[in-house]
């Protein structure tokens, strides 16, 4: 609630967040406006005020804040195809079939042991899980798993900002501020300017406020304002 106004964000940064789950804009109007270098602005219903100005990246403040924002996804599920073999091909094996039937991947983790075997986990939107699990049940005899695990009580959380290219420490502050929450991370992946993990759902405010505190992303004036 005490979130506070961007005065500007970057395409990029907005393409990212409207794809991990922010819902601010469709993805399609921010890839057209970036495309052809249209600057958009995002202006509220309810009150007057300048809004937030998205435009490209050269055009905004060098030391604008490593974090421009934070977005959630609760429909996700993990599924994990355990004690695979180790060998070329194998996760196209697993990924392939699921990706035929027209099901989105989302992040991927694939862990080799020791001896030989493999796990490759991996989310897809929760609404298509069972029918992922149906695929990867009818495959796991040919694929020599000792079996598929299917997990719906997950969500992704992501943390999005360009200024990540130039602060060091980033993952390792999100790292810490869930790890004093005692939240477990699953799974993470990035890119040059997002880090997602994904969690317990049961997890997700508590995750969202810790790291809403630890990059400073509220607004200092929130108190005041209520008090006027």
């Amino acid at each position: 609630e005490d979130a506070k106004l961007l005065e500007s964000i970057t395409f990029e940064e907005m393409l990212e967040l409207a794809s991990l789950g922010a819902k601010i804009l469709q993805i399609r109007s921010v890839e057209f406006a970036g495309k052809y270098k249209v600057p958009l602005r995002v202006l509220s219903t309810f009150e007057e005020g300048a809004g937030t100005l998205i435009s490209l990246e050269e055009d905004t403040d060098m030391e604008d804040p490593a974090i421009a924002g934070i977005a959630f996804e609760r429909d996700e599920a993990k599924l994990t195809v355990a004690g695979v073999p180790d060998v070329p091909g194998i996760a196209y094996n697993v990924i392939g079939p699921v990706s035929e039937a027209g099901i989105e991947v989302d992040v991927i983790v694939q862990n080799a042991a020791a001896d030989g075997s493999n796990d490759i986990t991996f989310t897809v939107k929760r609404s298509e899980s069972d029918k992922t699990k149906v695929i990867l049940d009818k495959l796991a005899t040919s694929l020599k798993a000792k079996g598929v695990v299917l997990d719906k009580k997950v969500c992704k959380v992501s943390l999005v900002g360009v200024g990540m290219r130039s602060h060091a420490g980033i993952a390792s502050r999100m790292f810490k501020a869930l790890a004093d929450e005692n939240i477990n991370i699953q799974i993470i992946t990035t890119s040059e300017i997002k880090i997602s993990v994904v969690i317990e759902e049961k997890y997700l405010e508590l995750a969202v406020r810790a790291l809403h505190s630890t990059f400073d992303l509220g607004d200092p004036d929130y108190e005041k304002d209520l008090e006027a």
